[in-house]
C-alpha cells in the first residue's frame, strides 16, 4: 500500500541531512542480533552509534526508554531478517563515487569468484566479471543511476574464473550530497540463476528484501513496516502499525490498490501492478503483493521518475514516427490533394489540436500572399472538422497585410503566437463570418511555418492549440519545424513530378493517334495510364493501312518509366510506323529493319513490340489472315467467332528491340474467320506484383472468352474492367481488330 502525509519537519530544518526529499535511500545496514556489524562490511555515518546501532534517533530526555522485552523482541526480529538475508544469499555492495572504493561483502566476493586479496575494490574488478555481451548495458544502467541520482536495477550475467556463467540480479540507489550530486551507489545483489530457470518463488523473496515492505493481517491492519516503507510513506511505524490501511490511506479506497489487494487476499493469487497515489504522495508506484496464511505481504517502489522518463521516451518515439511518416506516407499518396490532407492528419493530434495546410499556386508571383490557393484543414474533434475546412478556405480572401499568414508567406519566416492567440488575431480580421468561425474554434496558441521547397516555399502549415492544451512546448516547436522542412521537400518534389508528368503524358498522348476507319476492318484502341504511379511509362499502340490495303497493328513498351521513356517511345514508334508504311514488308522484316536503324541512329533504348499485319482473303473459306512477329512482348490473342481463344505464338519470342540488331526475325501466320478478333496488349494488362505472367495470361484468356459476341468497343472496355486492379501500377495499352463478315 502506498500513501501517507509528509510533514514539514520531515522535509526541512537543521536536522534534514542526506539527499533531497523525494530521493529514496536504500538502508544498506542490517542490524545484528549480538553485536554484528554492517551487512555490507563497510562503515557509514549511520554506524557511529555502535556496532548494532540502526541509525534511528534515541528517545528524547524525559521519555520512556524501551524496556528489555521490547528490545529483545526487536533484536529477535532483526536477527530473523538477517538470517533470511543470509539464507537467501543476498550480498551487498557500497561504491564510494568520490574516492572510487568499491566494497563487496563476503557473499558478493564469493558470488563473483574473488577473495579478499584478489579483489582490488575498483569498478574495473566488477566490470571484469560481467559478461562482455551485458557490460555496455550494465554500465549504462549504473551510469544513469549516478547521473540522475536515482535507482539502479539490473540483471546480467557474470563469468567466474572457472568459466561458469551465473545470472546476477542487482538493485541499488545513488545517494546524493546536499548539492544533489551522487556520492555513493549502494545496493544488494544475489544469484538469480534459479529465477532464470523459472523459480519465481525465490525471485519474489529476493525482490522483497531490497525495497519498501509492509504486511497486512487479514483484517487489513498493518502488522509490519520496514524502515524504507516508513520513508516512502512519510510516516513513522508507530503511526502505522495496528492502523487500518483504508483509514490511513483513504485515497486508496476504490482505486487499483484496493482492487488488487482484495483480489490477492480473496483469491490467494499474487498480484503485480502499477498505480498512482494522489496528494500528499503524488507519485506512481510499482507494487507486488502476495497472500500468505497471516494476510498479505506487499513491497513497492516509487517509479515516478521512471514513469516521467517513459512518457518522455514515448513522446520522442511518437514524434520520430511522425517525422518518418511525413516522407513515407505523403510520398506513397500519388494524388496531390490527398497528400496534403494526409499531412494534416499526421500532425493532429500529435502536435496540435487542429491544423491547416495552404499551398502556393505555381502561377502566382513568388512571395505574394495572394499566391495561396488550395487549403485544407483537420481537427481532432470530428464535429469541428467541417468548420476548420471551411475556415481554411474562406480566410484566404479576407486576411490583412499585417496578419501572421501574410508574414509567413511574404517573408518565409515562422510566426508564433504562444498565448492569448484569439486576442492577438482578432484585430487582423474584419467583422464577419470568418472571424465568427475563428472565435468558435477559439485558438489559444498558434504557429505558422513555411513549407520550404527548393528555392522558395510551396505553402505553409498552421498549427493551433485550444485553451485546454495550452501553449506549445519547446519540444513540439522543434518537431514542428523539422516536420515543416520535410513536408516542404516532399511537396516540392511532388510539384516537380506533377509538372514532368503532365509534360510526359502530353507527349505520350500526342503520339497515340485515333485508329483508322473503313475497309473490312473494325479497329478499337485503349490506353490507361497508371495515374498513381510515380512515373509515366512508355507503352504505345498504333494502327494504319499499308499501300496494298493490309492493316498494320503495333503494340510496344519502351523500357523505363519517365519522360525520357516517353520520348524514346516516340522515336521507336516513328521508326516502326515509317518503315512499315513505306511498302508491303511483312512484320518480321519491319522489326529487323527497325532494329538496324536504331543501331545506326544510336537510339539508346530497348523495347518490346509486336507487329501484326491483317489482310482479307477474298473468296476463301477463311476470309482473312494475320501475320505477326514478336520482339520479347506478351503474345497476341485471337478470339474466334465461336468463343474459342487462341494464344498466337506460344513458342519463345525474339529478342527485344535494341538488344541484337543483327537478329533475323521470325514470322508466324494464322487464318481468320469472319468476326474474329485479334488482340494486342502491353504487359500492364496481365502482370501483377506477386503474380506470375502465366496466371495473368490465363485470366486474360478467360475474360476474353466471356466477351465473345460483344461489340469490339465493349470487348476492350470489358477487359479493362475485369482485369485492371483498383490501383493501377503500370500503364496499359491495347489495340484490337475485328474482320467484318461479308454480310
Amino acid at each position: 500500500m502506498i500513501g501517507a502525509h509528509t510533514s514539514a519537519e520531515d522535509r526541512s530544518g537543521p536536522c534534514a541531512a542526506g539527499p533531497p526529499v523525494g530521493r529514496p535511500i536504500v538502508n544498506m545496514r542490517m542490524p545484528c542480533a549480538s553485536g554484528g556489524g554492517d551487512v555490507g562490511g563497510s562503515a557509514s555515518p549511520a554506524s557511529e552509534g555502535g556496532p548494532c546501532h540502526d541509525g534511528a534517533p534515541e528517545a528524547p530526555a524525559g521519555q520512556a526508554q524501551p524496556g528489555p522485552l521490547a528490545t529483545g523482541a526487536e533484536d529477535a526480529r532483526r536477527a530473523v531478517l538477517e538470517l533470511a538475508v543470509e539464507a537467501a544469499g543476498v550480498g551487498t555492495f557500497d561504491w564510494d563515487l568520490v574516492g572510487g572504493d568499491l566494497v563487496f561483502d563476503e557473499r558478493l566476493l564469493e558470488l563473483f569468484g574473488y577473495d579478499e586479496a584478489g579483489f582490488d575494490r575498483t569498478i574495473d574488478a566488477f566490470n571484469d566479471r560481467v559478461h562482455p555481451a551485458d557490460l555496455e548495458r550494465v554500465e549504462q544502467l549504473y551510469g544513469n543511476a549516478i547521473e540522475n541520482c536515482g535507482d539502479y536495477d539490473a540483471e546480467y550475467r557474470i563469468v567466474r574464473p572457472d568459466g561458469t556463467t551465473l545470472w546476477v540480479a542487482a538493485r541499488g540507489r545513488a545517494i546524493c550530497d546536499e548539492n544533489g550530486a551522487a556520492v555513493r551507489l549502494i545496493g544488494v545483489a544475489y544469484d538469480a540463476t534459479a529465477r532464470q530457470e523459472g523459480e519465481a518463488r525465490v525471485a519474489r523473496v529476493m525482490d522483497s528484501l531490497g525495497t519498501a515492505f509492509f504486511s497486512l493481517d487479514r483484517s487489513w491492519r498493518l502488522s509490519y513496516v520496514n524502515s524504507e516503507a516508513e520513508r516512502v510513506l512519510g510516516r513513522r511505524r508507530e503511526e502505522l502499525l495496528g492502523g487500518d490501511i483504508w483509514d490511513l490511506f483513504p485515497a486508496a479506497v476504490g482505486s487499483a490498490f484496493e482492487d488488487n489487494y482484495r483480489h490477492a487476499m480473496g483469491s490467494g493469487e499474487e498480484v503485480a501492478f502499477e498505480a498512482y497515489y494522489p496528494e500528499p504522495l503524488n507519485a506512481w508506484y510499482e507494487v507486488r503483493a502476495w497472500p500468505n496464511p497471516d494476510g498479505l505481504a506487499v513491497y513497492f517502489l516509487d517509479v515516478s521518475s521512471q514513469k516521467r522518463a517513459q512518457q518522455r521516451a514515448e513522446q520522442a518515439v511518437t514524434r520520430a514516427a511522425l517525422l518518418a511518416g511525413v516522407t513515407e506516407t505523403m510520398s506513397a499518396v500519388g494524388d496531390w490533394d490527398n497528400a496534403v490532407r494526409r499531412l494534416t492528419q499526421l500532425v493532429v493530434p500529435v502536435l496540435a489540436d487542429w491544423c491547416i495546410v495552404s499551398l502556393i499556386d505555381d502561377e502566382v508571383r513568388t512571395g505574394s500572399r495572394r499566391g495561396l490557393g488550395y487549403a485544407t484543414g483537420w481537427h481532432r474533434d470530428e464535429a469541428c472538422r467541417p468548420l476548420v475546412e471551411r475556415y481554411a478556405k474562406e480566410r484566404l480572401g479576407v486576411i490583412s497585410d499585417d496578419s501572421i499568414v501574410a508574414g509567413a508567406v511574404e517573408n518565409a519566416e515562422a510566426q508564433y503566437v504562444l498565448s492569448d492567440a484569439m486576442g492577438v488575431l482578432r484585430p487582423m480580421f474584419a467583422d464577419g463570418p470568418v472571424l465568427e468561425m475563428l472565435s468558435t474554434l477559439d485558438p489559444y496558441s498558434v504557429i505558422v511555418l513555411p513549407l520550404a521547397g527548393s528555392g522558395r516555399p510551396v505553402g505553409m502549415i498552421t498549427l493551433c492549440n485550444g485553451p485546454e492544451r495550452g501553449t506549445f512546448p519547446e519540444s513540439d516547436i522543434v518537431t514542428a519545424r523539422d516536420l515543416a522542412a520535410r513536408a516542404g521537400l516532399v511537396l516540392d518534389r511532388a510539384r516537380l513530378y506533377r509538372r514532368q508528368r503532365e509534360v510526359a503524358q502530353g507527349l505520350q498522348r500526342s503520339l497515340l493517334t485515333a485508329p483508322p476507319e473503313g475497309g473490312p476492318f473494325e479497329v478499337a484502341v485503349r490506353y490507361s495510364p497508371a495515374a498513381e504511379a510515380i512515373q509515366v511509362g512508355g507503352d504505345w499502340y498504333d494502327a494504319f493501312f499499308q499501300a496494298d490495303g493490309g492493316l498494320v497493328l503495333v503494340i510496344g513498351d519502351v523500357m523505363g518509366h519517365d519522360i525520357q521513356a516517353a520520348a524514346a517511345m516516340g522515336q521507336v514508334r516513328t521508326l516502326v510506323r515509317g518503315i512499315a508504311a513505306m511498302g508491303g514488308d511483312g512484320p518480321a522484316e519491319v522489326l529487323t529493319r527497325v532494329d538496324r536503324v536504331m543501331a545506326t541512329l544510336r537510339v539508346d533504348t530497348t523495347a518490346t513490340a509486336v507487329v501484326a499485319r491483317v489482310f482479307p482473303v477474298p473468296g476463301a473459306g477463311r476470309p482473312g489472315r494475320v501475320h505477326w512477329s514478336n520482339a520479347g512482348h506478351p503474345p497476341p490473342m485471337l478470339l474466334r467467332a465461336d468463343g474459342r481463344v487462341e494464344v498466337l505464338g506460344k513458342g519463345p519470342s525474339g529478342p527485344l528491340l535494341g538488344v541484337a540488331p543483327e537478329t533475323v526475325r521470325a514470322e508466324e501466320d494464322q487464318s481468320l474467320d469472319s468476326a474474329s478478333v485479334v488482340l494486342l496488349y502491353t504487359d500492364g494488362l496481365v502482370e501483377r506484383r506477386g503474380q506470375s505472367i502465366e496466371t495473368g495470361l490465363g485470366e486474360l484468356e478467360r475474360a476474353l472468352a466471356s466477351l465473345a459476341g460483344c461489340a469490339l468497343e465493349d470487348i476492350c472496355d470489358g477487359l479493362l474492367e475485369r482485369l485492371l486492379p483498383e490501383r493501377l501500377e503500370d500503364d496499359v495499352a491495347l489495340v484490337a481488330v475485328r474482320l467484318r463478315s461479308h454480310d
